[in-house]
């Protein structure tokens, strides 16, 4: 039962720190395009220098 006492501040703490971390990607900008990279990927690129063309 004393080991609920240490377990509990720390889940509070951990569950307070994930939340403060996702409303600042939320804040930040990084879920506003949640497609434009999986569909940058598939999107192939011309080669810049004359090296990269085999």
């Amino acid at each position: 039962m004393t080991v609920l006492v240490y377990l509990l501040p720390v889940a509070l703490f951990l569950g307070f720190a994930g939340l403060v971390a996702f409303l600042w990607a939320l804040k930040s900008g990084q879920y506003d395009d949640m497609d434009g990279a999986g569909e940058r990927i598939l999107i192939e690129q011309e080669p810049t220098n004359k090296s990269e063309i085999k």
